[in-house]
């Protein structure tokens, strides 16, 4: 996984009008918590953090006020509504060797069964628990071939060494579903039978 080192700086101002302020300045207001310790209240360089964030589960080494340095991961992402910046990120203080539990986002790859099946994403992002400098980017399965009523379990997922299932191995992760428009002609057979049966009464 990627490691991403950010300048942070303390901050003393709170509200929705210090917040406004700070991303005025094209930062943003971030808040370090975590290991039973208080909160920190961060400000963090916007474009940066907002690059970093591209990588799920990124990990993220802070120097705090050039006086400290914590490794952290993304806890909470807050982005406005319309304009998709960031308003308010929640990180997670995190250690080296430390386990913790994340969502790993999975890739489905291949091509399904012909016939216009559907591939239907029951969980976007897998449940597991994995070391904190080591969490996997993504998590790719192959449906190659599978044809409609087809599952993936969540324990048919390869997983890296080290990580391990943080949700029941029985979940379904993905299913193939029949194409919609198979389902036309089943409904007209069963007015057809209808008919032959009330023709031959």
């Amino acid at each position: 996984m990627s490691e991403v080192k950010l300048a942070a700086v303390s901050r003393t101002e709170f509200g929705k009008g210090a917040a406004r302020r700070i991303r005025r300045d094209n930062n943003v207001p971030v808040v370090l918590y975590g290991h039973g310790t208080q909160p920190q209240h961060l400000t963090l360089p916007g474009h940066e953090l907002l690059l970093a964030l591209r990588t799920p589960n990124v990990l993220i080494s802070l120097d705090i006020d050039g006086k400290t340095s914590e490794l952290a991961i993304p806890k909470s992402v807050q982005r406005d509504p319309l304009k998709g910046f960031l308003e308010h990120v929640d990180l997670l203080l995190v250690k080296r060797g430390e386990k913790v539990n994340v969502e790993v986002p999975v890739h489905a790859e291949g091509e399904l069964a012909p016939g216009g099946n559907l591939l239907e994403h029951v969980l976007n992002a897998l449940p597991v628990e994995a070391e904190a400098t080591h969490i996997p980017e993504s998590l790719s399965v192959s449906v190659e071939g599978l044809e409609a009523g087809a599952s993936i379990h969540a324990k048919d997922i390869k997983l890296p060494k080290g990580v391990t299932l943080a949700v029941d191995e029985d979940a379904v992760v993905l299913q193939v579903l029949a194409a919609q428009a198979e389902e036309a002609p089943e409904g007209e057979e069963a007015v057809e039978g209808e008919a032959e049966e009330v023709a031959e009464a």
